[in-house]
């Protein structure tokens, strides 16, 4: 049985209950708890959506279900609407590309307030947060591709923040991924590229608190996690697909380590990028993105820049290490009977390799990157500007 603490809070899954909704539900009413979704219209297409918004049903007491709409005609937006009109809660679509978001954010261009930005998730969870901060006190976010999506998902999530005496501001999950049609291992930027490098960095460089913390985390890039209002509106979001260890790098700067933790929700699949041709592509781009994102803060939070030199033995270190790490990986699957390409797995730590000296120099280049700025910092110059957004995207 693992019963391992560390850094941070872990809320692991003992199997041992099912877990109280009606405890949940209790705990909704007390404290004002909306649900984030950010999605592509293409996402009302699978079934995975209808899933998620069958099991949310069960929900009655949340304050509201948000869902940050990336569609390319009212006609989407008005289908996306549609599709969840039976919730027995309120539910706000806002469509982040509508004409009149796109307006608006432009006009705020001019007062120095950068919202303009590439229209990826983080876009998404942006303007998702704004709308959930005005009524909610704790926001929960989901992505909209999850196949194996059930009630305890929302649950275990929201549990440890309901209850203030946990004192905690931020959950984030962890989970096995596993493919849902043959139950191969997946989260492989996450495996093969984040977890080697880390500890390619901590030999390099020593176990730094920044390093530690980012190490604590059996899921870093998990896209699912809550946070408090107060929490939510004071972060920086970043945008691409540096995200989710962004918003780590965010959270690490603004409360102390006792009010994070990480809770196990078990099994979970979403859809899989491909590897991608080329630095630029699929797999490859997040992870170039991703390691941008930890050279960042290094120097935010360690005052820490790799050299030349250090880049070449950090490059070493990671392909030792991954290779590593698949034969473990290798072994696992063995013992568990679930397919495993050991050879594959080794190309892409290869893959993955090369991509560490370009990234970094391109980094240093410009290491400034655009985040969208804080809900807080927003409403200091424009204290209405959350129900103009509001308006300009609601159909």
């Amino acid at each position: 049985m693992d019963f391992q603490q560390g850094l941070i809070t872990t809320i692991h899954e003992y199997g041992v209950t099912s877990g109280s909704k009606e405890n949940l539900l209790a705990n909704l009413n007390k404290r004002p708890t909306s649900i984030l979704i950010p999605c592509l219209f293409e996402e009302f297409s699978k079934p995975a959506l209808t899933t998620i918004k069958n099991c949310l049903k069960e929900l009655a007491g949340l304050n509201k279900l948000v869902i940050a709409l990336s569609a390319t005609s009212i006609n989407q937006a008005q289908q996306a609407k549609a599709f969840f009109q039976d919730m027995p809660f309120p539910v706000h679509v806002q469509w982040t590309d509508s004409p009149a978001v796109l307006d608006l954010l432009e006009i705020q261009e001019q007062n120095g307030l950068e919202l303009v930005v590439p229209q990826g998730k983080g876009w998404a969870v942006w303007q998702g947060i704004g709308i959930a901060s005005q009524t909610s006190d704790v926001i929960g976010l989901f992505d909209a591709d999850i196949k194996t999506f059930k009630p305890s998902y929302p649950l275990r999530l929201l549990q440890p923040l309901l209850d203030n005496s946990h004192g905690l501001s931020y959950v984030k999950a962890f989970y096995s991924r596993l493919s849902h049609e043959n139950n191969s291992m997946q989260g492989r930027v996450t495996r093969l590229f984040v977890g080697p490098l880390l500890t390619g960095l901590e030999k390099l460089l020593g176990s730094g608190p920044y390093l530690q913390y980012l190490q604590a985390f059996r899921y870093p890039l998990s896209g699912e996690f809550a946070f408090s209002k107060d929490l939510a509106i004071n972060l920086r979001i970043p945008c691409n697909w540096e995200l989710e260890i962004g918003l780590l790098s965010e959270v690490y700067r603004k409360v102390q380590m006792s009010q994070i933790a990480q809770v196990d929700l078990g099994l979970f699949d979403h859809k899989h990028q491909s590897i991608g041709n080329s630095s630029n592509q699929g797999l490859q781009r997040m992870c170039s993105e991703i390691f941008t994102t930890i050279l960042r803060g290094l120097m935010e939070n360690q005052s820490q820049l790799l050299t030349t030199s250090q880049l070449s033995t950090l490059e070493v270190l990671y392909t030792q290490i991954g290779e590593e790490r698949v034969q473990q990986f290798a072994i696992d699957s063995a013992i568990n009977e679930i397919p495993y390409d050991r050879h594959a797995e080794e190309l892409i730590v290869h893959r993955f390799s090369s991509l560490i000296k370009p990234s970094a120099n391109e980094f240093l280049k410009s290491p400034i990157t655009k985040q969208l700025p804080s809900w807080s910092r927003v409403l200091s110059f424009e204290s209405n500007f959350q129900n103009d957004l509001k308006t300009a995207g609601t159909i």
